[in-house]
């Protein structure tokens, strides 16, 4: 009897192994494909980010879907515009698009030069008869003619005058001096011309000023890059004026786009050579006065946006940058350029095989594609209506975009480039469809995005700015030329003639600042751009 209970709880304990070993193995098993799992994903999310890596260093920058991808809302009723006037067609043999060659209307504003060319004497008699020969016709070629820039000396001469007669009769003798243009920088010889000529290749042309100090030696003119740079500095004194009036006339607007950039300011105090500092960009909407504004500042701190938007109430855009929201009295806006950026830069770090992760990534494309469709369709209408079409036709879209970003949030992996643009678009969803509260307002920051490219190109060009003097200098002058570009001026002329007016006048009072402005009617035809230019 003992040896077979002795067998038996020997078989319950060898039982009782067997299914411990089996239970830990199955746990082990557990646990080795969790670990497998998330190994997958970490792999996937590096693959992912080398070949974004890749993309950005080698591939195409642009974001444009390509024409023969069309969205899959873009039925043929739907993209059909009847109103559509056909490309004019000239018959040769065939019939083909016309040409479109250099459009010569647009020179009409343009000083001519004519040379004619006639018969020498001894040649104007008929080879055939020997009787003279007369004008039948004219056969006339042109051409654009470069003249370069010149330098001379303007000498400015004030005659000085006395009374003869009060010297004759030892009487207190008046003497009264003519009236001369206040200089742009006493004792200085820069002129308003030589100012806004440098101005203008270093703000508007991306020439830094070290360029321009040899292109003046080539001018027979030794100026160095330290006093181009001191002009640059007390030149936007006084643009600061103008600065200022524009600054107030923004604030009263109700819609404002903004954005900010990456600056390098060597002589920062407290701060690192490399440590970095920051440009922001505000810009007016399409429906106001245009008026783009550079603020530099040493961080890119909330309190920075909130002092320089103080007393504005209204909708204000930005790409979502959190210091934004400490702005009081505003709505944030969201933009949709970046929640589609979101899913075009998923497709592009995408490898071939995913199949179904590239068709999630291209739908989520193609609701922002149809909102931005629809929108070039509501390009010429007013903000009213904007305002009747975008909740006929935008928010059905808009709609439908929520529910898909809903119910593929869990399919998707949440680091991922797809998960990101899915996730940031759910975070951002309250501030993206506020544009359907107000026509006048946009889908997309892209304004600001555009307005800071400027600054963008000439800080590849000059790199940094030495102190932060020179930096907030740079911020007015960006403004003016931006501005001046915005309102059709040209910014060389517009600079020139500010410098001529702005030293003789009364700056404090505001109206002779208003009438300086891009947009009064007192500014001189001479800086306008033609609207056919």
């Amino acid at each position: 009897m003992k040896t077979i209970e002795n067998s038996t709880k020997n078989q319950l304990n060898n039982d009782n192994s067997a299914e411990e070993s089996i239970e830990a193995l199955q746990n082990k098993c557990a646990l080795q494909e969790q670990q497998i799992e998330e190994l997958t994903v970490k792999l996937a999310w590096y693959e992912e980010q080398i070949r974004k890596g890749a993309q950005q260093k080698y591939g195409a920058s642009s974001e444009k879907t390509p024409d023969d991808q069309l969205s899959f809302f873009n039925e043929a009723e739907k993209a059909m515009r009847p109103n559509l006037k056909e490309p004019d067609l000239e018959e040769i043999t065939y019939k083909r698009r016309k040409a479109k060659g250099i459009n010569h209307d647009k020179w009409a504003d343009l000083p001519v030069e004519v040379i004619e060319y006639y018969l020498p004497k001894e040649e104007e008699s008929c080879p055939e008869c020997n009787h003279s020969l007369h004008i039948m016709s004219k056969e006339i070629r042109k051409e654009l003619k470069i003249i370069p820039a010149q330098v001379k000396i303007v000498e400015h001469v004030r005659h000085v005058y006395s009374c003869r007669q009060c010297e004759k009769d030892n009487i207190k003798t008046p003497v009264i001096t003519a009236k001369a243009p206040a200089p742009v920088v006493p004792g200085s010889f820069v002129s308003p011309s030589l100012m806004a000529f440098v101005m203008n290749r270093k703000y508007s042309e991306a020439i830094p000023l070290y360029r321009q100090e040899q292109q003046f030696i080539n001018f027979g003119i030794e100026l160095s890059r330290q006093n181009l740079a001191n002009w640059m500095i007390k030149g936007a004194d006084w643009l600061k004026f103008v600065y200022d009036r524009l600054h107030d006339r923004l604030l009263k607007e109700t819609y404002i786009h903004a954005d900010e950039t990456t600056l390098q300011v060597l002589s920062e105090d407290k701060k690192s050579a490399t440590s970095k500092s920051y440009m922001w960009l505000y810009a007016s909407g399409k429906f106001g006065p245009q008026i783009l504004l550079y603020e530099y500042t040493p961080s890119r701190a909330s309190k920075h946006p909130k002092a320089f938007l103080q007393g504005f109430k209204g909708y204000l855009q930005t790409d979502g940058y959190q210091a934004y929201n400490d702005v009081d009295d505003v709505a944030i806006m969201g933009c949709f350029a970046h929640a589609r950026r979101g899913f075009v830069d998923a497709l592009k770090a995408l490898p071939k095989n995913a199949a179904a992760s590239a068709t999630l990534a291209k739908e989520g494309r193609d609701y922002c594609n149809q909102l931005f469709y629809l929108e070039r369709g509501y390009l010429e209408l007013s903000p009213e209506e904007r305002y009747i079409k975008r909740l006929e036709h935008s928010k059905p879209v808009l709609e439908a975009f929520l529910v898909w970003l809903n119910t593929n949030k869990p399919k998707v992996l949440p680091k991922s480039g797809l998960g990101k643009a899915i996730t940031y678009c759910l975070n951002q969803w309250n501030k993206l469809e506020t544009f359907l509260k107000d026509g006048s307002i946009e889908i997309s920051n892209n304004r600001a995005e555009r307005a800071i490219k400027p600054f963008v190109i000439g800080r590849k060009n000059w790199l940094f700015s030495k102190s932060p003097n020179g930096a907030a200098a740079s911020a007015i002058i960006y403004s003016i030329v931006e501005t001046a570009k915005a309102n059709n001026l040209s910014p060389f002329h517009y600079l020139e003639y500010l410098f001529e007016r702005l030293p003789n006048i009364d700056n404090a009072d505001s109206n002779k600042i208003d009438d300086l402005l891009p947009w009064s009617e007192s500014i001189p035809q001479s800086c306008k751009v033609s609207s056919k230019n």
